[in-house]
């Protein structure tokens, strides 16, 4: 058993500890409300942007509309933006996302390139040997849209280049403070089936059935409003995945923290047992010492008798 001293300074040493769980409990605290606030701010005009992009490709003659629209008869490659985290602590949320990307595309029909975004899912990717493409990490805290809208034009060009046939979104879906997903959805080329959590935009999609004017010309506008709307998706997505960040390290830093009190607790009673020990032993010592002195003050008397 560990002495009374090591004891206290591993008591010590996890109040320490908590004190930090608990500091990053706070900052994640006020991190994830800045990122809801953002997100759903942002969130009604990226499903109105989804629901124009799944209405111009639920048209008539789509593949001459924009080449973002026109599927390819044969696929050779797939690129898949993978959104994760930038930093740890945060329980198991970057690892979840990457084990739903493996489960997914391990053993995908085609080769699979990977675009990251964020540093630990680059990490990750890369200690499986997945081909990483590019990545893009150290994103502000609180993200623009052209902070972010490299990404999106990457896997446009991707695509319109020919080194792609097909680009696939994941990331995780905020849904709520203790609840986040893992989704994966089709960027290109676009579909009115694709994509997952947002069934309800489909649903008005397939409903509206007024055709749109185009003013001043249909490509002109479809060249300008295809791309961004596309790249619109990526911001989304990533917003989405920050807000499940933050939430998910202020779950793992109030678990780490009532963990950590959970353990002074039990390290203080187990303290107070090797102390008590200690006490008893000493006073032990003292009993058979006063005893031995006893005895040997009645031995001499009896000699000096």
């Amino acid at each position: 058993m560990a002495s009374a001293r090591e004891m206290r300074l591993r008591i010590r040493s996890v109040k320490n500890i908590s004190q930090v769980t608990r500091a990053l409990q706070a900052v994640s605290a006020s991190k994830v409300r800045k990122a809801i606030s953002s997100l759903m701010g942002t969130r009604p005009y990226a499903t109105k942007a989804w629901q124009v992009l799944t209405h111009i490709a639920g048209q008539p003659g789509r593949a001459t509309l924009h080449p973002l629209l026109t599927a390819r008869p044969e696929v050779k490659n797939t690129l898949v933006v993978v959104v994760s985290g930038d930093r740890g602590l945060a329980g198991a949320y970057n690892t979840n996302l990457i084990r739903f990307v493996l489960r997914k595309f391990s053993n995908w029909a085609t080769p699979a390139r990977f675009l990251a975004v964020g540093r630990k899912g680059r990490d990750l990717l890369l200690r499986r040997h997945m081909n990483v493409m590019a990545d893009f990490s150290n994103l502000p805290a609180a993200p623009s849209f052209a902070d972010v809208s490299a990404v999106g034009r990457l896997a446009v060009d991707e695509y319109l280049s020919g080194n792609v046939d097909e680009v696939y979104l994941v990331y995780t879906d905020f849904v709520n403070m203790v609840r986040q997903e893992p989704t994966v959805k089709k960027l290109l080329p676009l579909e009115v089936e694709s994509g997952e959590g947002r069934v309800e935009a489909f649903e008005q999609t397939r409903q509206v059935s007024a055709a749109y004017i185009y003013e001043p010309a249909e490509r002109e506008i479809l060249d300008q409003i295809i791309p961004r709307f596309t790249a619109l998706q990526v911001f989304q997505a990533i917003l989405e995945s920050l807000a499940s960040e933050h939430a998910a390290r202020m779950v793992a830093m109030r678990n780490a923290t009532d963990n950590a009190i959970e353990l002074v607790g039990d390290l203080q009673l187990q303290y107070n047992k090797v102390r008590q020990q200690v006490i008893t032993n000493d006073m032990l010592d003292i009993a058979g010492g006063a005893e031995a002195l006893a005895q040997a003050s009645q031995q001499a008397g009896g000699e000096n008798d």
